[in-house]
This record gives C-alpha cells, sequence and structure tokens, in this order.
C-alpha cells in the first residue's frame, strides 16, 4: 500500500462487488426448476448448463484469484519455476480429454452427483468412497481459504484492512464481508450462482490481461528493459539462502522438479471437487468435449498474466521493504501503474475472481459431505429435500471454516496446505481415473494404495523445510532411486499405483470378495437423451446465452 486509501479505485471495486452480489442472488430464479429441492438443481444446476455456461464456470472455476495473484507472484519472488503453470494447464486438456467425457457419461446415467458417488457405485465400496470424499473435503478447504486471501490482498493495496497499524476488526473486516456475500448468494442460488458471475468475472480479466500486456511494458520502455531489470534483480543474492533470488531460466538441477510438478499437477487439476461439479453441471456428453478444446484459451491468458511477475520486478514493487509479502505484488503493480479508475477495474476482477471459485468449492465440498457421508453413514434413507437442506447448511459451514483457517493461521500456512492438497488429489487418480476404464483393481488394493500414497506424501510435504519455515515449506524432494529433486506427490502417485497393482493380484489369488459393479460399458459412452439418461429440462439452442 503507498499511503492512504484509494477512493477511486475503492468505489469501482465496490461497484462491481455489488453488482455481482445482486447478479448470485438473481440467479436463484435463472432456469428455476419446478422442484428446486434436489442436489442435482441446487449442487449441479440441474445439470442443464450449454457449453459457453459450461466454459465460463470452469474458467471461473479452475483460473481463480488466487491464480490471478499466486502464479505472477511466484515468478516475482522466483523465475521461471513459476511458470510451470502455464504448461500444466497446457498438459492437462488431452488427458482429461480422454474421462471426463466418459465420468460425465456415467454420472448422468446413474445420477451420481461427486466423483464418490461413482467410487461407490463402481467398486461397491463405501469405504473406498469415502477415503475419496474425505481427501476432495480436506484439499479443497485451503483452497477456499486462499480465495479469501486474495480478496485481502487487493483491499490491503488499495488501503482498506491489512495494514500493520490497523485494529483487528479492520484487518479482518474484508473477510468478514466476502464471507458474508458468499454465504449468502451460494445458499440462495447454488451453483447458478457462480455460473452466472463466471461471465463477468472471465470478462474483467480478459479486458484487464489484454490491457496490462500493452499498457505496463510501454510505460515501462518495452520487454527488453523489463527483462533486463528483472534479470538483475533475481542476481541478487538472498541474505537468508545464500544464493541467487531466481532466474530468468530454469537451470538443470531444477528441471526434473518442473517437470514432475506440471505433470503432476495436470493429472490432479481436474479431479478437485469443484472441478468435478463443474463439468457434472454439463447438459451433454458434447459439451464437456468442446469444453477440453476451447479451454486451452485461459492457458494462453495464464501465460500472459504470468509476464507480469518480470514487470513488477521492473517496476521495482517492494524494492527496499522488509519482508515484502509477494502476493501484494500484481496488485501493487496495478495500483503503480494503471489510473486509479481502472486499478479499481483490474482489483475488481480479482475479488470476483475469488467469489466465483469459492462458491463451487464450497458447493463441491458440502455435495461430498451430504451424498458420502451423511448418506451413505449417517441417514441412508434421507429425501432429496433433505439432502439439499443438509448440502446448503454444509456449505456454510465450509466457508466458516476456511474463514477461521485464515483468521488464525499465517497465510503460508494456507499456502502451504493447498499445496499439500494437490498431493493428496494425485492419489484419487488411480482409483476415480483408472475406474473409467477398467474394473480390473481391487477395491481393497486401491484403498491400500491411496493410504500409501497419503501418508508418504504427506511425511515427505511435512519434512521440507527453509531457513524461515521448519514444516510444509515446499512440495520436491529426492525421487527414490532416481536421486534427482521431483514433485512429491507424483513421486507418492507411482507409490499408490505400485501398491494397488501388486495387492490386486494378491485379493484376487486369494479370491477376496471385490463388491457389486452397478455400471455396465455402455453407461460410459451414453448421452442426453438416450434411454435411462435423466431428462433435460428445455432449453434454448446451444450455445447457451443469459437472457
Amino acid at each position: 500500500m503507498t499511503g492512504g486509501v484509494n477512493g477511486v479505485a475503492l468505489g469501482v471495486f465496490i461497484f462491481f462487488f455489488v453488482a455481482v452480489t445482486v447478479l448470485g442472488f438473481l440467479a436463484a430464479r435463472w432456469r428455476r426448476a419446478d422442484n428446486a429441492l434436489s442436489l442435482d438443481e441446487w449442487g449441479l444446476g440441474g445439470r442443464s448448463f450449454g457449453t459457453w455456461i459450461t466454459w465460463f464456470l470452469l474458467g471461473g472455476d479452475l483460473y481463480t484469484a488466487y491464480t490471478f495473484v499466486a502464479v505472477p507472484a511466484a515468478i516475482y519472488a522466483a523465475g521461471a519455476a513459476g511458470f510451470f503453470a502455464v504448461p500444466y494447464t497446457i498438459i492437462t486438456y488431452p488427458l482429461v480429454f480422454l474421462f471426463l467425457p466418459r465420468l460425465w457419461s456415467i454420472s448422468h446415467k446413474h445420477g451420481y452427483v461427486t466423483s464418490s458417488d461413482f467410487i461407490r457405485g463402481r467398486f461397491g465400496s463405501k469405504g473406498l468412497s469415502l477415503a475419496m470424499a474425505v481427501t476432495g473435503i480436506l484439499a479443497t478447504m485451503p483452497y477456499i481459504a486462499l480465495q479469501l486471501v486474495g480478496i485481502q490482498a487487493v483491499l490491503d493495496v488499495m488501503g482498506v484492512g491489512g495494514g500493520e497499524n490497523s485494529s483487528w476488526f479492520m484487518k479482518d473486516l474484508p473477510l468478514l464481508i466476502a464471507f458474508g456475500v458468499l454465504a449468502a448468494y451460494t445458499y440462495s442460488s447454488g451453483l447458478r450462482a457462480p455460473a452466472m458471475i463466471a461471465f463477468v468475472k472471465d470478462a474483467l480479466i480478459y479486458i484487464v490481461i489484454a490491457v496490462a500486456i500493452i499498457y505496463i511494458p510501454y510505460k515501462l520502455g518495452g520487454f527488453d528493459s523489463i527483462f533486463d531489470k528483472a534479470g538483475k534483480a533475481y542476481a541478487t543474492v538472498n541474505p537468508a539462502t545464500g544464493k541467487p533470488r531466481g532466474s530468468l531460466v530454469s537451470g538443470p538441477q531444477a528441471q526434473w522438479a518442473y517437470a514432475t510438478l506440471a505433470l503432476g499437477s495436470a493429472m490432479a487439476l481436474f479431479l478437485y471437487p469443484h472441478s468435478v461439479t463443474a463439468v457434472l453441471s454439463g447438459k451433454s456428453r458434447n459439451v464437456i468435449r468442446r469444453n477440453t478444446t476451447i479451454l486451452p484459451l485461459y492457458s494462453l491468458m495464464l501465460g500472459l498474466l504470468a509476464m507480469l511477475g518480470f514487470m513488477a520486478l521492473a517496476a521495482g514493487v517492494g524494492v527496499g521493504v522488509k519482508g515484502y509479502n509477494p502476493q501484494t505484488a500484481i496488485p501493487q503493480l496495478f495500483e503503480d501503474m494503471f489510473p486509479d479508475w481502472f486499478a479499481g477495474v483490474a482489483f475488481a476482477a480479482i475479488g470476483i475472481g475469488a467469489l466465483v471459485p469459492a462458491a463451487i468449492m464450497s458447493i463441491a465440498a458440502a455435495n461430498l459431505f451430504t451424498r458420502n457421508i451423511y448418506k451413505d453413514f449417517i441417514k441412508p434413507d434421507a429425501t432429496p429435500a433433505q439432502e439439499t437442506k443438509v448440502s446448503k447448511l454444509v456449505s456454510l459451514l465450509v466457508k466458516v471454516g476456511a474463514l477461521i483457517f485464515v483468521l488464525t493461521m499465517d497465510k503460508t500456512v494456507a499456502i502451504n496446505f493447498q499445496l499439500l492438497g494437490g498431493i493428496w488429489i494425485l492419489q484419487t487418480v488411480p482409483a476415480i481415473v483408472g475406474g473409467l476404464f477398467t474394473r480390473w483393481f481391487h477395491r481393497w488394493a486401491l484403498l491400500a494404495g491411496w493410504a500409501a500414497g497419503m501418508f508418504y506424501g504427506t511425511w515427505k510435504a511435512y519434512e521440507q523445510h527453509t531457513p524461515a519455515q521448519n514444516h510444509f515449506a515446499g512440495n520436491a524432494d529426492l525421487i527414490p532411486y532416481i536421486g534427482e529433486k521431483g514433485y512429491i506427490g507424483l513421486t507418492a502417485f507411482v507409490i499408490n499405483i505400485v501398491v494397488a497393482v501388486v495387492l490386486t493380484f494378491v485379493l484376487k489369488a486369494l479370491k477376496a470378495p471385490e463388491g457389486v459393479d452397478e455400471t455396465s460399458p455402455s453407461d460410459y459412452t451414453a448421452d442426453s437423451g438416450e434411454p435411462g439418461v435423466k431428462k433435460e429440462l428445455p432449453l434454448d439452442p446451444e450455445p447457451a446465452v443469459l437472457n
């Protein structure tokens, strides 16, 4: 923060914030179903979204406020290593093109609301389904918290809350407001709220990135000057580590870590509960297939967004400030470079970029609890109306938990737990993705493999330390038998697979009971309108647009 409240930027920010809040409540009337008291309606938007709505929803879901802040912040702090997010979002789409349409088909055929519903139906195992659900909920909680951190970083730069001399109430007020808004319109409108708001969020982000990538280099003397100044900044030795701050190009010693982190992240991205929720809201199999081909447009935006990290260095953001928080570097760059009114637009893009994914994440976590804990283990005879009521209440509790997480813990803890969440989600790949293509794995072997991967990943992540942090200080460690540093999550995944394969052979030899598979091969390619598939609401022809 440069000093005082930026009244113009704050006014523009409040305008957009209020506008999307109103949209969130109006979304309850958008394509309203005859019976709204079901998870299909509240938690999946009636499974009725067409290509463009799903595209904006998935984009708003995956490219969050934290992405907007953290990707360039990582490059600002360490250099080229932060660019791993760009290749991993490119790698992920060919991968998910193979399995997401199958997940959509089987879920619509059998009315599955979560990926854990599919696991229970495919392997006849509530225990394995519970393990997947708990993993998803634990991985989602810190992710929601980081969206609130994104809003706080923006308001801090504008001079509202977060200042070192502010009272505790003023420091926490932005998060309390964000929580109240999220809680109210998510409870009222369900998934329709973030689906409608995503249009505004993505439009603002594309406008801000387009302007920033032209206007800021113009003010800083061009990209030659930017790269030159960034290279000099990276060459500066960090007193805490005795090593250069970073580099414009990753060195040979970092290549294994870079490649394995990109691959592991790509494998896990669409298995987060919020990703699955957005996918299952699509109205047809082809909607999902089309989205895997056009979503890479967001990767182009992400590459341009990452460049802002170099620009912040070149602009001298944070220079001479002891203990400067890199998470505020990009909001500060916007305030320093843009006119106040357009800085407000940029801040609004980040703030709204927090509301959309946080809403979807809380809905997804609530659906997991309701379907795979409450209904499976507490009240098996729960009616659709009871399920919806429980899911609404749990979505509130999830946001309260995320709020408490942010208010009571250091922000680096939230970031580290989010990184740990990526390691955990990767351990669901053998059961979910493997189950979409084969029934060969034994349910107990998958559970044992999941447990082995979770234990190894958590243990190794706990051991990572730096001079400033004792535990959970990174996500890379030496890969056994290879001797190179690589992504802990991918190593844990390999252990997971090995355990699952070996135990499957053993358990099959012992003729251990395998559980009942309620699916059939044709279910995995079924589309809307086929016998047995949920009948869709009458909709306008695609592409779907807001009236």
